[in-house]
């Protein structure tokens, strides 16, 4: 698995450093919440691809695509498992910064992007490996309830900012520590990521 970060091509670099610049200065000029990128940092990216490529056979899923970086780290998994990642966005400004991401980085191969409500969708997935969710926070729980039934033995839900959000997200915190479908932990990674794999 070592292999999946190295050459990493320099479509991508650039098009990662693009994003992560463009990230940072809308954290610092009051750019609204809804109209920033909101992404992951770097080593959030690396613990998920890992996690994603490394997971058991079967489909693989992002709710929250925003420009498309959290997919460029999920497309070295898709590669590596010669898989396709499907990541889904709803905000219209958000889908053509995430094509633009697609494009430049030269992923197309590896992601299939989404426009539309994620939850209108997940019906159609019933054998998910793995699945990165980073949406509004106050859609997690109905997101969990719609993905862990769906999840395959040893599939992965992974869900972002339950440090950062740790009140907000509490009440999925304490579902997912009691649910024995499961076993959840929390990973002191970037803003927090809530590890759920399914047992087997």
């Amino acid at each position: 698995m070592k292999e999946i970060f190295t050459d990493i091509p320099s479509s991508i670099l650039d098009r990662m450093k693009a994003l992560e610049s463009r990230d940072a200065r809308e954290r610092e000029d009051g750019t609204s919440k809804l109209n920033r990128l909101r992404q992951i940092p770097p080593e959030t990216g690396l613990v998920l691809a890992a996690l994603a490529a490394t997971a058991p056979a079967g489909q693989m899923l992002e709710i929250g695509t925003s420009a498309g970086y959290s997919a460029m780290w999920l497309s070295f998994a898709s590669r590596e498992r010669e898989d396709v990642l499907i990541t889904f966005e709803l905000l219209p400004d958000k889908v053509d910064l995430a094509r633009e991401t697609i494009s430049k980085a030269g992923i197309e191969e590896f992601v299939e992007l989404v426009h539309g409500d994620a939850r209108g969708h997940l019906s159609s997935y019933d054998e998910i490996a793995f699945c990165f969710l980073d949406a509004e926070k106050e859609m997690y729980e109905e997101f969990y309830d719609l993905i862990v039934p769906r999840l395959i033995p040893g599939g992965l839900l992974v869900a972002d900012n339950t440090i950062s959000h740790e009140k907000e997200l509490a009440d999925l915190l304490k579902k997912a520590r009691k649910d024995k479908k499961l076993d959840a932990l929390v990973l002191n990674v970037g803003k927090g990521l809530l590890l759920c794999t399914k047992r087997k």
